[in-house]
């Protein structure tokens, strides 16, 4: 083999490289414009910033753990009621109506939708609900951020966009001469002012059993058999007397929710279910009725209390509430749909005057302590966290190989440093075989790892066995053309394997350069897709909603760059380390090629 058909050779493993980097560097270079399309289009979203204006916020922490309101699974688009007072909140910093509160999710960006049932800066008492797009199960870390002290704030308040399409009616009472809903439904009763200032929650309304409440008919007043209801009230009977909390009735068709000797019952359909255990007299307690597929639930104060099978037809028509009831009712809601157990719990546990399920931080420093990381990662869905195990398990390999290389090339270099100072100081000596040179440097422990001295010692074994073989023969010791050859294809063949091993474990990189990205991309494509099916599902489109699964999506393809690009660099300069040594391999080869040639030809 020929200098040149070597050269040509190295040539064309190069221009190889160059391609395979070439096409690497241009993935990399596609998937992160992309990225950067993607953010610059979030950042073009319209946004506020809580501090822009405001003069104080705090920040509202949730225990959904058992040492607050214990929940089992998610709860989405709840109402929660957020209570002020002097304790928690200083109420000379605000306008005197409260129109300069705002609410905004933990990033302190993102504005939650509100409003304001009641605001007395003399009694220093205030109740607002704020719509929570989500609540998780079992954490003591997710929290909402409270503004206020903008005497140039008007009103954002938006009581209909508060609650979701599902909810028909919704009765505060707090208005002294009127019974107002709160959804966008307009289910008005109209006048009604039987109101005490001492519910649960605000004014309440008061029954003698001579009065009642009155709904007329609506398009939105209606209750299916598919989708279920779910009733919910705060109840305060006076006595265990059989009453009526709330009535409906379409033609011959009725469904009644009421209280038989103080224990709750349904009645609807044909048939009656009762709740396992009554209300108490003379406490208020919080009632809930959920019927769904044919059967119906009942839950006191959050836990459930019994229910049985029940059919529940479809109808309309007119509705009342509290006819033939002695006693008090506070924020009673009808929602054309099913609310899970978990939501009933957290409804029954906000609601209390001192509920364990939230408290203001200490500090008004509610940008202090606020986790992105902890809110991304809150928000990653199954099939996300799936994509990042194996990326993080791609990117352990990569660091493995890039440390282990990095080391084995450092000591490569160095042993490979000390053979070629001896070789170019005793070359005649180092190529005249079994000479005493040779044994000495054999067992220097510093060459164990020398890729030269690894040819040196097969080159030097070619000619040693070519020596002997003339000895035996009882020719001259010498080398020939073709015995050159013969020892520059050996050479060739230990410079393979050597690039073999300098090469070992090079391609996990080029994997984690090439698969990561698309392994992360894969990840943000699932969880968009699971994110507005889920918003599809809950019928429900705003930023809030959108936000938090976006973000976390998005997740996985910034864990897939944190795996590409380290691996990219590490790559690249392992590839120019290695080049390096195969360079030098091969300029000793001619050396000892050329000093072999010059002492032993003929």
């Amino acid at each position: 083999m020929t200098n040149v058909d070597l050269n040509l050779k190295g040539k064309s493993r190069t221009m190889n490289k160059n391609r395979q980097h070439g096409g690497m560097l241009g993935m990399v270079r596609r998937v992160a414009l992309r990225m950067v399309m993607a953010i610059v289009m979030l950042a073009c979203l319209p946004v506020t910033h809580a501090a822009e204006g405001w003069g104080h916020q705090r920040k509202l922490n949730f225990d959904t753990t058992a040492s607050g309101v214990e929940i089992k699974e998610p709860v989405t688009q709840f109402p929660l009621l957020v209570r002020l007072h002097s304790g928690n909140f200083t109420f000379a910093d605000a306008k005197p109506d409260g129109s300069d509160l705002r609410f905004f999710a933990a990033d302190g960006k993102t504005p939650l939708k509100y409003h304001l049932e009641n605001f007395d800066a003399t009694s220093e008492l205030a109740n607002f609900w704020v719509v929570l797009p989500k609540l998780s199960p079992n954490l003591k870390t997710e929290s909402i951020v409270v503004t206020w002290g903008n005497p140039k704030a008007d009103t954002a308040a938006d009581e209909p966009g508060s609650y979701d399409p599902a909810q028909i009616f919704v009765y505060h009472f707090a208005q002294a001469d009127a019974v107002k809903d709160s959804t966008s439904n307009g289910n008005h009763p109209g006048r009604y002012s039987k109101t005490v200032p001492t519910g649960p929650i605000g004014p309440a309304v008061a029954f003698d059993g001579s009065t009642r409440i009155d709904i007329p008919a609506s398009a939105s007043l209606r209750l299916s058999a598919a989708s279920g209801f779910t009733f919910t009230a705060w109840v305060n009977a006076s006595g265990s007397a059989d009453a009526t909390l709330y009535a409906q009735r379409d033609s011959a068709k009725t469904l009644t929710i009421g209280l038989a000797a103080g224990t709750p019952f349904v009645a609807g359909g044909g048939g009656r279910a009762s709740a396992s255990s009554p209300i108490a007299a003379g406490g208020w307690h919080h009632l809930a009725v959920v019927a769904s597929g044919g059967k119906v639930t009942f839950y006191i104060d959050g836990n459930e209390a019994g229910g049985a099978a029940l059919a529940i037809t479809d109808l309309a028509g007119t509705a009342s509430i509290g006819d033939g009831f002695q006693g008090e009712l506070d924020e009673v809601t009808l929602a054309a749909t099913a609310r899970s157990a978990s939501f009933i719990k957290v409804l029954a546990g906000s609601q209390g005057a001192d509920t364990p399920l939230m408290a203001f931080a200490d500090s008004e420093a509610a940008d202090e302590g606020i986790s992105y990381v902890s809110i991304l990662l809150g928000a990653v869905t199954l099939d996300g966290w799936i994509v990042i195990g194996l990326l993080i398990v791609m990117a352990v390999v990569s660091f493995h190989v890039m440390i282990t290389k990095s080391i084995t090339l450092v000591a490569i270099n160095k042993a490979n440093a000390v053979f070629i100072e001896a070789f170019r100081t005793k070359s005649a000596e180092l190529l005249t075989p079994g000479h005493e040179e040779i044994n000495t440097l054999a067992e220097d422990p510093r060459l164990k790892k020398s890729t030269i001295f690894h040819l040196y010692r097969g080159g030097l074994q070619e000619v040693q066995q070519r020596f002997d073989a003339q000895a035996k023969a009882g020719e001259k010791v010498n080398l020939t053309a073709a015995a050159l050859d013969s020892i520059r294809a050996t050479l060739d063949a230990a410079m393979v394997r050597e690039g073999q091993r300098l090469n070992s474990g090079i391609v996990l990189l080029t994997i984690a350069v090439s698969g990561g990205p698309f392994l992360g991309l894969l990840g943000t494509v699932v969880g968009v897709m699971i994110t507005f099916a889920a918003i599809a599902a809950a019928g429900d489109v705003n930023v809030n909603a959108i936000a938090p699964g976006i973000a976390a999506a998005l997740v996985a393809t910034v864990a897939g760059l944190a795996v590409a690009i380290p691996a990219l660099f590490g790559y690249n300069w392992l590839a120019i380390q290695i080049k390096n040594v195969t360079a030098d391999n091969h300029v000793f080869a001619d050396e000892f090629l050329t000093k072999a040639a010059e002492m032993h030809s003929v």
